[in-house]
């Protein structure tokens, strides 16, 4: 898309009128203490996870500043509302937390003041009146077949498929947060026994997938400015964006200098460990797991899981609770069973070649094993 083209885009937006009254973002921004220069240092940041020239800063903070013109519904699933936590956190508030209270949030359950009937009606108004307009994002796993009831809401006794069809059949495009809403999760770990199934499986529209557990505020937020600047952003074979989840954990993660060298925690609570080594050989899934934590952390950038001593879990993979376990030994010591055939998560993310995985995880684990065994030599 062309710089001309963003800008009529830009203004068509501009056009409509704020959902939010006699409000804006940027009067609540400056009203929250954030001056002009902290937010363009956001719109900025935004700007570089989204992988764009840093001379689309400005267009990235203006499609910020026009965001309540965008109708979102945020339906909630058989999950435990950790990726509304994640987004709505917030002790300054950040921009991101900020920005997402001045998105028109027609329906979202855990922060709307209604709730009964009241609640009902506010859903099927804002798809009735915001028809093919809206946002959907849905959170959560959704029981199908014979125990589709274990998730009925409301009066009218909907189930939670019914309600995630009718609600995806009239967006204007859909974003499955999260990892039980995007390949099912825990609620779909085996055995399965309410039968919990990812959205994609329930509809027969696009989705795209944010995974994580939770996904960050930013891997939230950048993909409604995604698709206010471009539309539909780039996906990988899980139909994920691109520019969040295009590297692995392990490209960019700050222990990564330790694996090249060979130094490893061997054991929690070692020298190594308090040495802040790698953690592959206690099970960390960095090297087979595709998400941007190592470079955007959570709870405001302040840390992340293996920055807090334990490896990565590979929660933004699909069906990770059965492929990726045990979490706290190396996965190329077995086989586990993904959707290629027991070879999955070690692929690239947009390109899906076995030969190159199966090397890929012998040479990370032979690495290990290697650089231990110099290592023992020299000592």
């Amino acid at each position: 898309m062309t710089f001309k083209e963003l800008e009529a885009r830009l203004k068509e937006l501009e056009s409509l009128p704020s959902m939010k009254g006699n409000s804006s973002i940027p009067k609540a921004l400056e009203e929250a203490g954030f001056s002009r220069r902290d937010f363009m240092k956001w719109a900025g940041a935004m700007t570089a996870f989204l992988a764009l020239p840093a001379s689309f800063t400005p267009m990235v903070a203006r499609a910020a500043e026009l965001t309540d013109r965008v109708p979102v519904i945020w339906l909630h699933m058989a999950e435990c509302t950790g990726c509304s936590e994640s987004l709505l956190r917030s002790d300054t508030p950040t921009i991101d937390s900020l920005i997402f209270d001045y998105i028109s949030l027609e329906y979202h359950e855990t922060v709307m003041a209604a709730s009964g009937w009241q609640a009902e009606e506010n859903l099927e108004s804002a798809i009735e009146k915001y028809k093919g307009n809206y946002f959907l994002m849905v959170e959560g796993g959704i029981p199908v077949g014979e125990t589709e009831n274990y998730l009925t809401i409301g009066a009218h006794a909907k189930t939670g498929r019914q309600i995630a069809t009718e609600a995806c059949n009239n967006a204007k495009a859909i974003l499955a947060i999260g990892t039980c809403s995007s390949f099912g999760g825990i609620q779909a770990a085996h055995p399965n026994p309410s039968n919990a199934k990812p959205l994609h499986k329930i509809t027969n529209k696009e989705v795209i997938n944010v995974p994580g557990c939770p996904p960050s505020e930013k891997n939230i937020v950048g993909n409604v400015l995604q698709f206010l600047l471009f539309g539909k952003p780039a996906l990988d074979v899980y139909n994920r964006p691109k520019w969040a989840y295009g590297l692995r954990i392990h490209d960019l993660c700050e222990r990564r200098g330790h694996f090249d060298a060979g130094e490893f925690v061997e054991h929690f609570g070692d020298e190594g460990a308090k040495n802040g080594y790698c953690l592959y050989k206690v099970g960390c899934k960095g090297p087979y797991t595709f998400n941007n934590c190592s470079r955007e952390r959570f709870n405001q950038h302040t840390s992340w899981p293996i920055q807090a001593g334990h490896g990565c879990i590979g929660c933004s993979e699909p069906n990770f609770w059965d492929t990726m376990q045990p979490f706290e030994k190396p996965l190329a010591s077995h086989q586990f069973n993904s959707v290629f055939g027991g070879l999955g998560s070690d692929a690239m993310a947009d390109k899906i070649g076995i030969g190159v995985l199966c090397l890929t995880g012998v040479a990370i684990a032979a690495h290990a094993a290697i650089a231990t065994m110099k290592k023992g030599n020299e000592e």
